[in-house]
């Protein structure tokens, strides 16, 4: 009996060991859902709104302090949006990636012009802010870069407007 016991408590166990999350992470971007780019998924984003998004840079790595060095971008939250961050970062949340990882992936339908719904704002002393937003969801897109680098990292966050109020956020 003691061992049908421990048979089954074993069994138990590796049943849900297989339903357990890993905490590996495979090389290379998470699969990405495809998404066709469609102008309607768009359209809550061309209106202007009372909310905003106000930012600063704070990322450091390996000691090294990094700086804006070029214009922040703010991409609406869309399907089609939101399966080609999934390919470019990795995730649909937050990302820190060298420019060149991010330049050499390859994403689906790479000629689609959701250009215009993209908003931009300079960054200035580390510091930017996006106003007359709607309510929705967003993706800041910052590069930067350390003093004395020419390599630049790509800074990527998912930022909810809501209420018209400022949402703040630090990369």
């Amino acid at each position: 009996m003691r061992r049908l016991h421990a048979v089954l408590f074993a069994t138990g166990l590796a049943a849900l060991g297989a339903c357990a999350p890993t905490t590996g992470a495979l090389p290379g971007p998470a699969p990405a859902a495809r998404a066709a780019f469609n102008v309607e998924d768009f359209a809550w984003s061309a209106g202007q709104g009372s909310a905003a998004i106000e930012g600063r840079v704070a990322f450091r790595q390996n000691g090294r302090v990094y700086d804006c060095t070029g214009s922040v971008g703010l991409t609406p939250d869309t399907p089609y949006t939101r399966a080609r961050f999934q390919t470019l970062y990795g995730s649909t949340e937050r990302a820190a990636l060298p420019e060149s990882v991010v330049r050499a992936r390859t994403v689906p339908d790479p000629n689609a012009d959701y250009r215009r719904y993209v908003r931009s704002a300079t960054c200035d002393g580390g510091q930017f802010r996006i106003e007359g937003l709607p309510n929705g969801s967003w993706f800041v897109i910052v590069p930067v870069s350390a003093a004395g680098s020419e390599d630049r990292v790509v800074l990527m966050r998912r930022v909810q407007t809501v209420g018209g109020r400022t949402a703040q956020v630090t990369l």
